[in-house]
């Protein structure tokens, strides 16, 4: 965390850690997301980046976008930036393997490899900060009823050193 983190930022740092639920059982706090969204399902099986983003988002009584379960959803939300800053949502293509799906997360730095680290849900299961490549990147956007942000360079935060996510499940 550092002292520029927007209030969001600082707010999603808290769930880091939160993993879906093995089983029949499921995560509460996913639940309750789900809910404030009125998704049609309940389970944290079903891919939850963009339920993250926007359960942070809807806690904080910020704006969200329609469909915000969906990652390339948020490419319709907030103001377009043009360069990753701390905090801004940033959506990705779902990578070699899927590159027709996406993910959603919030830009939290970059890595001494310049791979954007992102701090995300449903990645590898859980919410964490992850090195994401920004050849990915699709879009960058920030929140439109908030200040748009100075633009500074990322700070510079240590990477699991295991090769780029394409693990968001």
């Amino acid at each position: 965390m550092t002292n520029t983190d927007p209030h969001w930022l600082s707010y999603a740092r808290t769930f880091i850690g939160l993993q879906e639920v093995p089983g029949k059982t499921h995560a509460p706090q996913i639940q309750r997301w789900l809910r404030g969204m009125r998704a049609w399902w309940d389970d944290d099986e079903t891919p939850w980046c963009g339920v993250f983003v926007d359960g942070i988002f809807r806690d904080l009584n910020l704006p969200t976008v329609k469909n915000g379960f969906r990652a390339r959803a948020w490419l319709d939300w907030g103001t377009p930036i043009v360069k990753p800053t701390v905090g801004c949502v940033v959506v990705f293509n779902g990578g070699a393997k899927r590159p027709g799906a996406g993910h959603v997360g919030f830009v939290a730095g970059a890595d001494a490899r310049g791979r954007l680290m992102v701090l995300g849900g449903n990645q590898g299961n859980a919410v964490t900060v992850a090195p994401f490549d920004r050849v990915r990147a699709l879009g960058y956007r920030w929140p439109s009823v908030e200040p748009m942000p100075m633009q500074v360079s990322l700070p510079l935060l240590a990477s699991n050193g295991k090769p780029s996510s394409e693990n968001e499940a």
